[in-house]
């Protein structure tokens, strides 16, 4: 049996000089010479280990630790050629691009530039540059290298490295179609070569579109079943036996997601006709969104986990967990002694899984269900504090710190503090924990693998760019001030002096004096903004700890750097600058040009701070407003617009992923045709779906007239309302339209007009079904008319009159509950 598909590395020699390329192989027949040595390497990356079929990334099925080791290593050779290639010239990193460009001469149907004859064996990715004037080898085309890259010209370095990433991505990909020997496994391959191919040629985000649908693919998915299975069969536990359990759970998890799947002609001989259409299915999505992501991140990767449901693990769990029993046995002496408790009750939480895999009635695999909030919360508080515990085999006891491991992903996790108040938790149950975990991890991965920034980078906000500058270091935030009891440093004067001219030119008014008296007094310190070792900005403070605020003297960027992001970031250091030493509250007298900035910042013209604190301390100033900012301990202010900007775009995802799941075509009701004059209202297909809940309506007095009666009766006590309202002495403004020759600006005020003659006609269309409606309308005329006209002009009170009127025509005709 063979083992799941692999993915095929293109070699790299130790002296760096490579005979030959997949792009070589696509353009000049020439596969046999690329990437031969490199093949075992990407059969380990891939998971694929001969016979060994069925191997798991964390938890390998009977793969050895070695095994494991070469896998991380060539994934690390994935890397490492990546940045080998993004570390070359730019000329060079051209020419690799060329070999996948278009020609952009007018008529020419060439698809890459191609090397000339002589230097068909000399790979761009080592020492070879060709000119930019060279011909392409292709006889149709004969146009120079830099034709097929005149669009690239204003391209960024970071886009460029994309595309670059991508054509690697794709070489893999076509080396990975000459050895696979499945023919199912190779037609996905060519799939996904072909996508990369024509995203390379357009500059486009690789979106893969079909009949395979969008991920996920089954509700529950596997993690959410997992977790209800804990709390189902394991709550009743101590705390201890209860937290053995949720990490069996997620080694379990672990191993699934690092599992190699069979092909399905392996698995035609033991699967039903019906299992062996659906896992082929599975398979195809498998590899499509789980297994060549992790490998080429030029597509978006998903866990398996979270996309797949029961389907796929009925199909495969008999042979996996066959596999992770055999790989616990082997390992258990080299599991950590306090973990060990996982290896013993791993068979046990097998079995368990088993039986609900084959109840048709489990109510783990029911999408309604759901643990309570305080477990699932209080699980997650106890997988952050608790480290991954990883054996010497290779059992990695956590579900996501194995992800994407030998890319060396940071993992950021905040613990949430589980809630208290009995509201708080009840309001947790608007959204599945599982749909909030998919939209967050959704945001998350579309940071990294979104390729639509290689042709339209997007809007970044001025923040990030200068979060951004600062990591790179070509901007640096000093506190910087004068002493009197110890030397100061030439560097420290320098940047003094420079602060002094940036606040005397951007504060004109204030006099030079002035300002350097502050700026170089003992008592006070400059928040400095460094740009080339210059100071472009900075605040000028003095800090009171024995009163608990912080005095902002001045705030100035001088003027070619303004409208950047500079002002808001030096405000937040100066923040955070505060709360690390116990202040919490920024005061300032700013001037009517300034308030609009210090509002943006936070601060506020009403004082929290009781005068007798700050009075006498702060430097007051005529024609100045005070203003004030509270400072919360906990928040980091200089990653809090961060954190707000992802919440929103987990929003964003949440409200995208509901607008799928509702928008969705559904056959039209045939019933009425077949004679039926009415049905439920919960038997409408797909109300129920979309959230509708049946509301329970207070019983109500009976009255001769109710929405159920004769529609015909209904209509006629409507007309001899409306007849009744028309024929009151204060209906005459509301008889007709309005229009905008006699009010030209009615309809800029009114966007939803109403008046009686259409309600008359409406009337006789038979739109009013019910008396709501009938009232709706008529509570619109009264309404739009006290909106548009002010209380003491004759149209207002004729409204509140004809409404009483109405509302007594009702009550007689018992159509009124108010």
């Amino acid at each position: 049996m063979s083992g799941g598909p692999s993915i095929t590395l293109k070699s790299q020699p130790i002296d760096g000089n490579n005979t030959g390329n997949a792009a070589a192989a696509q353009q000049q027949q020439q596969s046999a010479n690329g990437a031969a040595s490199g093949s075992s390497a990407a059969a380990a990356a891939a998971g694929s280990q001969g016979q060994n079929h069925g191997n798991g990334g964390g938890v390998g099925g009977g793969a050895s630790a070695p095994a494991e080791g070469t896998r991380q290593n060539s994934l690390q050779r994935i890397q490492q050629r990546k940045q080998k290639v993004f570390n070359l010239p730019v000329a060079q990193k051209l020419a690799k691009l060329s070999m996948y460009s278009s020609c952009q001469s007018e008529g020419c149907r060439c698809t890459g530039w191609k090397t000339p004859q002589e230097n068909r064996h000399r790979d761009v990715e080592s020492s070879y540059c060709p000119e930019f004037n060279e011909e392409c080898r292709n006889s149709s085309c004969r146009h120079s290298l830099r034709t097929h890259i005149a669009h690239l010209d204003n391209i960024s370095s970071s886009s460029m490295d994309e595309l670059l990433g991508a054509i690697i991505d794709m070489e893999n990909l076509f080396m990975s179609m000459q050895r696979v020997e499945d023919e199912d496994t190779k037609k996905v391959y060519l799939y996904l070569f072909r996508l990369l191919r024509q995203c390379v040629l357009t500059r486009q985000q690789a979106v893969i579109r079909g009949p395979l649908g969008d991920p996920p693919f089954e509700s529950p998915c596997i993690t959410k079943a997992v977790l209800s299975l804990v709390f189902y069969k394991y709550n009743h536990l101590n705390p201890t036996e209860l937290q053995t359990m949720t990490e069996v759970a997620k080694t379990f998890l672990n191993f699934l997601n690092h599992y190699n799947f069979e092909s399905p002609s392996t698995r035609r001989g033991d699967l039903t006709h019906e299992d062996a259409s659906n896992y082929k299915i599975n398979y195809t999505r498998w590899l499509v969104f789980c297994h060549v992501p992790a490998f080429c991140n030029s597509l978006r990767q998903f866990e398996t986990s979270l996309v797949f449901g029961r389907t796929l693990l009925r199909t495969v769990f008999q042979y996996m967990s066959q596999q992770l029993k055999k790989k616990c046995i082997s390992e258990r002496d080299r599991f950590p002694e306090d973990k060990r408790s996982i290896i013993t009750q791993m068979p046990k939480f097998l079995e368990a899984l088993r039986a609900e895999l084959l109840k048709d009635d489990s109510p783990i695999w029911d999408p309604n269900y759901r643990p309570p909030n305080s477990f699932v919360i209080q699980q997650r508080k106890r997988h952050q504090e608790v480290a991954p515990a990883v054996a010497p085999g290779g059992i990695v006891a956590s579900v996501g710190s194995a992800k994407r491991a030998s890319v060396g992903e940071p993992l950021h996790k905040r613990i949430k503090k589980e809630p208290t108040d009995r509201s708080i938790s009840e309001n947790l149950d608007d959204l599945p924990t599982d749909v909030v975990m998919r939209a967050m991890k959704s945001v998350s991965e579309s940071k990294t693998t979104n390729k639509a920034e290689i042709l339209f980078p997007v809007n970044v906000s001025r923040d990030e760019n200068v979060k951004a500058e600062e990591q790179k270091r070509a901007i640096e935030f000093h506190v910087v001030g004068n002493s009197l009891t110890k030397p100061v440093d030439k560097q420290t004067v320098l940047w003094l002096l420079g602060l002094q001219l940036v606040f005397a030119y951007q504060l004109p008014e204030m006099p030079r004096e002035y300002i350097s008296q502050l700026v170089f007094d003992t008592k006070h310190k400059t928040l400095a903004l460094i740009k080339e070792n210059q100071p472009i900005g900075g605040i000028c403070f003095r800090p009171f700890p024995s009163q608990g605020f912080t005095e902002i003297v001045f705030c100035a960027v001088t003027m070619s750097e303004q409208v950047k992001g500079y002002g808001t970031h030096l405000m937040n250091h100066l923040k955070d600058y505060s709360i690390q030493r116990g202040i919490k509250h920024l005061l300032t007298f700013a001037d009517c040009d300034a308030i609009g900035y210090f509002k943006k910042q936070g601060f506020s013209k009403d004082i929290k701070l009781a005068r007798p604190v700050y009075a006498g301390y702060i430097k007051e100033y005529d024609s100045a407003t005070l203003m004030h900012c509270e400072l919360h301990p906990s928040i980091v202010n200089t990653q809090f617009i961060a954190v707000i900007r992802n919440q929103s775009e987990i929003l964003k995802e949440l409200i995208a992923q509901r607008h799928n799941e509702v928008q969705k075509v559904r056959p039209g009701l045939t019933c009425f045709k077949e004679g039926l004059p009415s049905i439920p209202v919960e038997s409408i297909p797909g109300l129920r779906e979309i959230g509708w809940k049946p509301q329970m309506r207070p019983a109500r007095s009976a009255r001769p007239l109710e929405e159920s009666s004769d529609p015909e009766k209904l209509a006629t006590s409507f007309a001899s309302v409306l007849q009744s309202v028309r024929q009151h002495n204060t209906a005459w403004p509301f008889l007709r339209p309005v229009t905008a020759a006699e009010v030209p600006d009615y309809y800029d005020h009114i966007k939803y007009p109403m008046d009686l003659k259409t309600m008359g006609e409406r009337l006789k269309k038979g739109y009013y079904q019910t008396r709501r409606l009938f009232m709706a309308d008529m509570a619109r005329i009264f309404s739009n008319c006290r909106f548009y006209n002010s209380p003491d002009t004759e149209y207002y009170r004729c409204a509140n009159s004809l409404e009483r009127y109405f509302q007594t025509k009702m009550r007689e005709l018992g159509l009124w509950d108010k």
